[in-house]
């Protein structure tokens, strides 16, 4: 397959460039991922009888290939990270098309750990390609059109589950063939539609582990940890606790879709204009209050109507997260940046490898305290969204830098 210098893409038609291709992977990956996790409550539920328990015992399955993301390191000795992230997507098409021919505990538990190699293998490549091949002073705007475009695609398919599910009387078989079909379709398309793109910096092909670093392997961790919460428990409340039928829940997803593709261009430029430190120190004092408020919910019997604002609350807080990319990027040694996104990817999920079963647990016991939980993480990543520089740079990683370098002067 040919291989095109990233300076001499330009010359391409624009729908081959590199930023176009980022564009096509960000809109086929959701069509896949977001059916599975528009049906997965109710098709559990219904089809495999579970509990809060086997919810996280799943969730804690689908995390594993994250926290062994850093084989990534090991497979782009051999492969090409573009090459491989498209795979990638291929299996996480393929295991979403067959998931519900495997309606038991140990066949879900299966098909997902499947397809969650893939996910979170595209995942790592895709964030190493997106802070390659784009500039810098361009980073988040562009990422936040991404977003957007990933949005998009979201939401065409909760229209068409909305629309269809009830009227066509759809099964859960057809949708996941349908959905997971066209991703794996897309995956292969671009494997054989695009050149290789050779960034103008060669990726180091072993572990990175960088002191200066530190910082964002915190916001990282903290970043899995949080994230768990609301990824396993948000929506199955929906479901266990409101009654949330198919078409109901994904409305619900279909509003927030709708709001985040017009809000993340906005939070790109947000980004841009105020920078990192304060978009992520907004991001987390906001979530603090999401969280106490879901709390509420349970302990003094908040309705449906917060549950729901609340959930839309959230993934618009959750679209500042760009802000933790653009921050590294701009800390970042350029060779570093593959090696680095497997190894954040890893530490971002370390939390997910033991937090669903053991909130699952918790969540049989006091579902409310599993979000006051949630709320003490957005606690801690606050407090470490201070320690980001207004500008941060190479050397300039922390506040702390920043205060050596004038004690020294």
């Amino acid at each position: 397959m040919k291989i095109i210098r990233l300076e001499d893409a330009r010359h391409l038609p624009l729908w081959r460039r590199p930023t176009s291709l980022l564009f096509v992977m960000a809109m086929a990956m959701p069509v896949a991922f977001a059916t599975w996790s528009a049906l997965l409550n109710n098709f559990v539920i219904e089809v495999a009888d579970f509990d809060g328990s086997d919810i996280g015992w799943l969730h804690t399955v689908r995390e594993i290939p994250g926290f062994f993301a850093i084989g990534v390191i090991a497979l782009i000795m051999f492969i090409r990270e573009q090459v491989l992230g498209l795979v990638a997507l291929a299996m996480l098409g393929v295991a979403t098309a067959v998931t519900a021919q495997f309606p038991t505990m140990g066949g879900i538990l299966t098909v997902t750990m499947l397809s969650s190699i893939g996910f979170h293998y595209y995942e790592t490549v895709n964030q190493s390609l997106q802070l390659q091949w784009i500039e810098k002073k361009h980073a988040p705007q562009t990422l936040g059109w991404i977003l957007s475009a990933g949005s998009a695609a979201t939401l065409i398919v909760y229209v068409l589950i909305v629309l269809t599910w009830e009227g066509l009387g759809l099964s859960y078989s057809i949708v996941y063939w349908l959905s997971g079909g066209f991703t794996a379709l897309v995956a292969v398309f671009c494997l054989l539609a695009y050149p290789q793109f050779e960034a103008p910096h060669p990726q180091t092909k072993k572990m990175v582990l960088r002191k200066r670093y530190w910082l964002y392997y915190a916001l990282q961790f903290m970043s899995g940890a949080r994230r768990q919460v609301f990824v396993v428990f948000a929506g199955f409340m929906m479901v266990e606790q409101f009654g949330f039928a198919v078409h109901e829940i994904t409305q619900l997803f279909l509003l927030t879709l709708v709001i985040n593709m017009v809000a993340a261009p906005f939070l790109g430029r947000v980004v841009a204009v105020f920078g990192e430190r304060r978009a992520l120190v907004f991001e987390y004092a906001g979530l603090c209050i999401v969280f106490f408020a879901y709390g509420g919910i349970y302990y003094f019997g908040w309705g449906v109507m917060l549950a729901m604002a609340l959930y839309v609350v959230n993934h618009i807080f959750f679209s500042l997260a760009l802000a933790i990319k653009t921050y590294f990027q701009k800390i970042a040694d350029p060779q570093d940046i593959a090696p680095t996104a497997a190894v954040a990817f890893t530490i971002n999920h370390i939390a997910a490898v033991f937090l669903p079963v053991l909130l699952g647990l918790l969540w049989l016991q006091s579902p409310g305290m599993v979000f006051l939980l949630a709320a003490g993480m957005a606690v801690v990543s606050l407090l470490l969204s201070l320690l980001i520089p207004r500008h941060p740079a190479p050397g300039h990683e922390t506040v702390f830098e920043r205060r050596l370098l004038a004690a020294a002067e």
